[in-house]
């Protein structure tokens, strides 16, 4: 029998993150996206609620939860705002969870505990500023000097990497010459304030304003060499797999986005009015406000199979991708169409829609174009 109902456990989290997410967030984000500030006092009433260990065992204090708890929390956050959603999604998924699946029991009880907690931030540095989509190519350094590290290369677009929080970033970085060719490619983890790594000044974007983004530099950076992630040589593959869980996280911050411009849209046209009548009773309005509600009800359904393929342990690289591919494009264009309804107003940062337009772009692009989602998706057709 197939049961798309939520479970009491998950329910109840869903709604307690609806909650404060209308009731903490929605009130005071749109000042904290204007003025480009990093919202901590919301990151602390997330850390407060657990939602950053929320897939961690209790033993490092974390809730006990899955990675599926964790995606309905990303979707109720950004059916508000997507800066707070991409804050707990990459704290989790790209920060801590590299951590939990590839770190040492001592690089565990180090690192995890205050991650869970909130009370710090992890970051996940792979992209480079000439490498974009092509993460193979990273050309970051780190060569062994006696019992040392020694790292040198720069990383971009680095979420949480600089925010007064930020404890450590995981670095993927060349370490050498895979025996038939090939560079060897190997994650080290690099605690904040490590001489020779300089966090460079936030970006100025078009979205995302509240959150923590930057370009990473390492000048003769040295780390111990215990700060290897996992095994040498498998920081790419490591990497990849993690990429295949946010990708899923991605699109559950996706359809929020989607549902949060109908959400929008369904006040608005139930107040505002033109030639006499309230715009939601005319059907070209209808129409659109359907065709969005389509879209994110679907994109739901993709992300809940690529999570439920993942906590069944079974292959979900193809669900993954269909997943992103899917509820970004219905994030975009649910917002093109939210901000169409709104007229001049959709245009202003002062209503929600106007954030949403502008945060949706790049969940098109981030954890993996659209184009790189259609290329595992043809190869895990056979098609090569």
């Amino acid at each position: 029998m197939i049961d798309f109902r939520l479970g009491e456990e998950y329910e109840a989290l869903r709604k307690t993150v609806q909650d404060f997410a209308q009731s903490e967030v929605a009130p005071v984000i749109g000042g904290f996206y204007e003025r480009e500030e990093f919202p901590y006092e919301i990151v602390r009433g997330m850390a407060r609620m657990g939602l950053f260990g929320l897939p961690f065992p209790e033993e490092y204090g974390g809730m006990g939860g899955d990675y599926f708890a964790l995606c309905l929390a990303l979707e109720e956050l950004a059916r508000v705002d997507s800066s707070v959603a991409i804050t707990l999604e990459a704290g989790v998924s790209l920060g801590a969870m590299p951590l939990f699946r590839f770190g040492s029991a001592e690089q565990k009880e180090k690192w995890l505990p205050s991650l869970c907690s909130g009370e710090a931030l992890g970051a996940f540095g792979l992209t480079e500023p000439g490498g974009g989509s092509d993460a193979g190519a990273t050309r970051t350094t780190a060569k062994l000097d006696g019992d040392e590290w020694v790292i040198n290369g720069s990383k971009s677009f680095i979420t949480n990497s600089g925010t007064d929080i930020t404890r450590l970033v995981t670095v993927t970085a060349v370490t050498g010459e895979k025996p038939g060719g090939g560079k060897e490619i190997s994650a080290i983890i690099v605690p904040s304030g490590t001489p020779g790594f300089t966090v460079a000044p936030k970006y100025s974007k078009v979205g995302w304003n509240a959150s923590d983004t930057h370009e990473l530099s390492f000048a003769d950076c040295r780390v111990p060499a215990e700060n290897l992630l996992g095994e040498r040589g498998r920081g790419y593959a490591q990497f990849l797999s993690i990429l295949d869980e946010g990708r899923v996280a991605i699109a559950a911050l996706s359809v929020g986005l989607a549902q949060g411009c109908v959400d929008e849209c369904l006040r608005y046209a139930g107040e505002r009015e033109a030639f006499g009548h309230r715009i939601g009773e005319y059907q070209a309005i209808q129409f659109k406000i359907a065709d969005m509600e389509v879209r994110a009800h679907t994109a739901r359904l993709a992300y809940y199979a690529a999570a439920s393929k993942m906590l069944r342990g079974e292959p979900f690289k193809k669900e993954a991708s269909i997943a992103k591919l899917v509820a970004s494009n219905a994030a975009m264009d649910n917002a093109r169409d939210a901000t169409q309804i709104f007229g001049g107003y959709g245009f202003m940062n002062e209503f929600p829609v106007g954030r949403f337009y502008r945060d949706a772009k790049i969940l098109e692009v981030g954890e993996g174009t659209s184009e790189v989602q259609r290329m595992l998706i043809a190869r895990e057709l056979g098609l090569r």
